[in-house]
């Protein structure tokens, strides 16, 4: 059997510094060797798997021959910890049971109105401020939310503070020096992540004395088959993934929604109406978020142009054999969620921006499964989409029915992809009621 066509590179660093830099990096070699091909990144031989047909291989139907925690980089372990990002198998899936109830279901209702009451605190700050980042200050609205929702800890000065922290922590994610130097981008995210951890250590020790409806509160209470709970170690480690997952790449689908609507008059006007149809009362309940369709279909069209992470990592415990070629243990794989979510025989004309794909009639994205994948996909789905997506509608919701923005010239909007997808210079708007 032969191994993939593709090239390793130079030695030692392989592709990486083309991987990290070059945003078409998969693509050009998807155009050349199709759903297969290996390279040498992040210091190991890599495998690039990319389509639905790879994606389900890799995700569902042979799942067990890959690994998680020796799929990601170094760096994402060290950084994130022993929480459920890096764990498989038997461990994993009792670890999700535990997590699910918090991020699901009558949990998930609880949360409306604290969603609901953050965003119109922010907006109402947007107002007076009239120009700003957008980016920025949608990483602030998602923290809060998450801390105050998953943590139960109030918004504020130390909300900010935490936010700052994990702004650190996620730059060094594809540092590649990882000396232990002082001042390097890896040592700021270590001694972020410090502070973090200290943080939420603290609120875990309040919360088992004085448990409230957050989801902390859930995972500590939460006990397994055979009655055993988390001990206060894992909680902590799963709370820091709570938090990191819960603001990160929802903020960067955030940036993205707002920029797509200014750019297409006629598709924010039909969401608008959608909107304007339900509005009643000024807050937002349970029963509306689920009558907006076309909000629905925008949000999918956001996660298919413009995916928060633009691939998977896994780690090949079991060699395989993928259309005719075979691949040996020990190699690292990697998935493409971005270059699957751009083919044109799924999605014609995939560079343009058209919710309508998802609209009852088209469906594109029902062709084959596994062809929408922004949240994975297959039993390791991301545990928080319905959170996510929740807090999307309602952050939408209230800009459709009452605000407009347009944005501001002289700036960059250009994709830049590490360490979460976003406009380069972060969306600089000019904001006000309507």
């Amino acid at each position: 059997m032969q191994l993939p066509p593709g090239n390793f590179g130079l030695p030692i660093l392989g592709e990486t510094l083309s991987f990290l830099a070059d945003l078409n990096f998969v693509e050009k070699r998807y155009q050349r060797y199709g759903s297969i091909f290996k390279t040498h990144m992040l210091g190991r031989p890599t495998v690039a798997m990319i389509g639905p047909k790879a994606v389900e291989f890799v995700l569902s139907s042979h799942m067990e021959d890959f690994s998680w925690r020796e799929g990601w980089p170094e760096n994402f372990k060290v950084l994130l910890g022993e929480s459920l990002f890096v764990q498989d198998g038997e461990e994993h899936r009792r670890n999700r049971r535990l997590m699910m109830p918090a991020l699901h279901g009558p949990a998930l209702a609880n949360y409306v109105t604290t969603m609901d009451e953050i965003t119109r605190n922010y907006l109402k700050r947007w107002e007076t401020k009239q120009e700003f980042t957008w980016f920025d200050e949608f990483k602030k609205l998602t923290f809060d939310i998450a801390s105050q929702l998953l943590l139960g800890t109030s918004s504020g000065e130390e909300a900010i503070r935490l936010s700052g922290l994990f702004t650190n922590l996620t730059n060094g994610f594809f540092a590649l020096n990882t000396l232990p130097l002082p001042f390097t981008t890896f040592s700021k995210a270590i001694a972020a992540r410090n502070q973090i951890l200290e943080h939420i250590a603290q609120v875990v020790k309040e919360r088992q004395q004085n448990p409230t409806k957050d989801a902390l509160s859930l995972l500590i209470q939460a006990r397994d088959e055979d009655g055993n709970s988390l001990s206060e170690k894992e909680i902590i480690a799963q709370a820091l993934l709570l938090l990191f997952a819960g603001h990160e790449t929802t903020t960067a689908m955030l940036t993205w929604l707002v920029t797509e609507l200014a750019r297409h008059p006629e598709v924010l006007q039909r969401a608008r109406e959608e909107q304007l149809q339900l509005a009643q009362d000024a807050s937002i309940t349970i029963e509306q978020l689920g009558q907006m369709p076309y909000l629905e279909q925008i949000l999918s069209e956001v996660e298919r142009l413009h995916p928060p992470v633009a691939g998977g990592f896994r780690g090949v415990i079991k060699e395989f054999e993928y259309e005719g070629f075979y691949v040996p243990a020990g190699w690292q794989l990697y998935y493409s969620i971005l270059t699957t979510q751009n083919l044109p025989e799924i999605y014609p004309e995939p560079e343009r921006f058209d919710p309508d794909r998802f609209s009852p009639q088209r469906q594109e994205h029902k062709k084959y499964p596994f062809s929408l994948i922004g949240f994975g996909g297959g039993p390791r789905v991301c545990i928080g989409v319905a959170f996510a997506k929740m807090e999307m509608k309602i952050v939408a919701a209230h800009l459709l029915r009452s605000y407009d923005w347009e944005i501001l010239p002289n700036q960059s909007l250009a994709t830049v992809r590490i360490p979460t997808n976003r406009p380069k210079d972060g969306l600089r708007v000019r904001f006000q009621p309507r």
